[in-house]
């Protein structure tokens, strides 16, 4: 199952270009949905704004290189690494659901891409590397849906409670639930077995649901999270601290107050 091509198998009853089509259109879906919310909800217009009004009370004026420094940091250690999220639980969940998803979704496009044609033999690597990025979609999402989410953890809600927020986890890990199985199944070898084809569906509809509800979803969050950060540190390195008060140059003297237990308070 490791070393199978799905997609290869597929396209011998599906032409691959309607393979490809589909990337092409979850890719516009994407776009689309990205775009539209951005106009709707103004997300860039709060950035620039933000940008204009904190410059204003900035106290040292940024060159190029510090610019450039800042950001190539705030990328390596805040976003590859998650490190907003501190030491723990959370931060491995969604280090494992983020690389799983990005291999899941990279080894998706070169598996249909360049080897869905029958006198092309696929290498090893790209399927191994798009169940194990699927794998890693799993364990990660599964343990944050059940285990690590706020209001499951800290606010004693059920882990069932589904909310429109809940829409792209959820998609994603059904795309790549069914995916495995659809690979799963595929293997078998089971002739005029219904299995592999509902599994197909599924993952099919779950793509349709995950790319195509981009605007109701934190799909977007995924561009903004990072901006938001490299802004941050801009603001922390010019001084104007996106408006907020200094810290205080003072002797701690209320005991440990919240480091009495550890923050699961969000």
């Amino acid at each position: 199952m490791m070393t199978n091509n799905p997609f290869a198998i597929l396209a011998e009853t599906v032409p691959s270009t309607v393979l490809q089509g589909f990337v092409l259109a979850m890719l516009a879906l994407i776009i689309m949905g990205t775009i539209i919310q951005m106009i709707n909800h103004k997300n860039i217009t709060y950035f620039f704004n933000n940008a204009k009004k904190t410059k204003l009370s900035a106290t040292k004026e940024l060159d190029a290189g510090e610019t450039v420094s800042i950001i190539a940091k705030t990328i390596v250690y805040d976003i590859v690494t998650t490190a907003e999220l501190g030491a723990g639980k959370r931060r491995v969940a969604h280090v494992l659901g983020m690389y799983g998803t990005i291999l899941f979704w990279i080894a998706s496009v070169v598996l249909i891409f360049c080897y869905t044609s029958i006198d092309v033999v696929t290498p090893n690597m790209w399927p191994m590397m798009w169940h194990v990025g699927a794998i890693m979609t799993c364990v990660g999402g599964y343990w944050f849906w059940l285990f690590l989410r706020v209001d499951v953890l800290s606010e004693a809600h059920p882990w069932y409670r589904i909310i429109k927020a809940d829409l792209f986890v959820l998609a994603l890990l059904a795309c790549a639930t069914f995916g495995l199985a659809w690979s799963y199944t595929q293997s078998l070898n089971l002739e005029n077995r219904w299995d592999d084809k509902v599994f197909l569906t599924l993952y099919i509809v779950s793509n349709l649901i995950l790319f195509g509800g981009v605007y109701w979803s934190k799909f977007a969050h995924m561009i903004y999270k990072p901006g938001a950060a490299i802004q941050k540190n801009l603001a922390e390195a010019d001084g104007s601290r996106d408006n907020l008060p200094p810290l205080a140059d003072a002797p701690k003297q209320f005991g440990l107050g919240i480091k009495r237990e550890a923050p699961k308070h969000y």
